[in-house]
């Protein structure tokens, strides 16, 4: 076999001859809505602690310096409260990614997606809960722990799913939910910074 030849098959095996059933689609785009949670968190985040409604709640400090005129712009928000609520995120998709590769190794990709999506609904019912700092940042670590397991999952599971004449579109469905994501929740942020608060 000619290095660089992807489509020949090892000495004397058979090439596989998979083809893209319904069954396989359906999964394969379930699958990419992981893609399409990352996108949408990396988008939303970033107008929501610009949103006054939320600062003016949870971050009082930073809120009154966005207000301030003689205050630069450049560094309204400068706090290390609001650095640490937007980075845990992505600290706790860092660590969990680690300890998810291990037991997808163990008990398969689809048991990894599973537990990751199981992290993010629990994510989101604190963050449509949180009445503090607190259960802000275990909102974030939860959404954190989720992507973690899911990012480290999805693109293997998709890659073993495919046909091999189908893996590169397939695997970029990822990408293009990743990127959907961020699409919407910008176009969320929009409208929703329109808002007046009552």
């Amino acid at each position: 076999m000619a290095i660089g030849d992807a489509a020949a098959p090892a000495a004397g095996g058979v090439e596989y001859g998979g083809r893209l059933t319904p069954y396989l689609l359906l999964s394969c785009v379930v699958a990419c809505c992981g893609g399409f949670l990352f996108g949408y968190d990396l988008g939303i985040s970033g107008g929501v602690t610009s949103m006054n409604s939320f600062l003016k709640r949870f971050f009082p400090e930073v809120y009154r310096q966005k207000q301030d005129s003689k205050v630069s712009h450049f560094c309204q928000f400068n706090s290390e409260l609001l650095t640490l609520f937007t980075s845990s995120l992505y600290i706790a998709g860092l660590v969990a990614t680690l300890v998810a590769s291990s037991i997808t190794r163990r008990y398969g990709r689809r048991a990894s997606i599973l537990i990751g999506g199981t992290f993010f609904i629990t994510g989101s019912v604190f963050g449509g809960a949180a009445v503090n700092i607190p259960m802000l940042l275990f909102n974030r670590i939860l959404l954190g722990i989720g992507l973690g397991f899911t990012n480290q999952s999805i693109p293997l599971y998709l890659s073993e799913m495919a046909p091999p004449q189908y893996r590169g579109a397939i695997n970029n469905g990822f990408e293009l939910c990743l990127s959907l994501g961020i699409l919407g929740a910008n176009i969320l942020n929009y409208f929703v910074v329109k808002i007046k608060a009552g």
